[in-house]
Formats: structure tokens, sequence, C-alpha cells
């Protein structure tokens, strides 16, 4: 299967324009010190599970989940826009 460079670079451009990718980005300028936490922690809720996560670390599920969503965001950036970054 061939892919046209164009339609290629045109499907690239469109996974940026997304929300996940704009929280992503965010976080990753905002805050480079804290991407590995935040991946580790998504990581550790995606085995745990939200709520046993959540009450190990003693918050909130809704905190639980901005970490779980944060950490997802910070994953796709890292993957649409480069290993390097």
């Amino acid at each position: 299967m061939t892919t046209d460079s164009h339609s290629a670079d045109g499907f690239l451009e469109s996974l940026t324009d997304t929300s996940l990718y704009s929280i992503g980005a965010y976080f990753c300028d905002r805050h480079p010190e804290l991407m590995d936490d935040v991946v580790a922690e998504s990581e550790q809720i995606e085995r745990l599970g939200l709520q046993r996560w959540a009450q190990r670390e003693e918050i909130g599920v809704d905190a639980a989940f901005q970490t779980l969503v944060t950490g997802l965001a910070v994953r796709y950036f890292k993957a649409v826009a480069g290993a390097g970054r």
C-alpha cells in the first residue's frame, strides 16, 4: 500500500487539530518537568482503574480522571509531534 505524501501530510495535520492534541501541547509547554510523571500516573490509572487509583492516592475520582486525560493527551501529543519533543 502506497501513501501519497500530500495525503499523509494532510492526515498528520488533521491530528493536530484536536482538543486532545491541544491539551497535550499546552501541558508539555507549561510543565515539561512533569511530563514523565503525568504519563506514569495515567498508566497506573489504566492498570488499577480510576476509582482504585483515586482511593489509593486519596483524591477525588474527578481529579484522577483529569490526571488520566492529561497523561493521555501528553502521550498523544508526543506521538503526533514526534518523540524528540
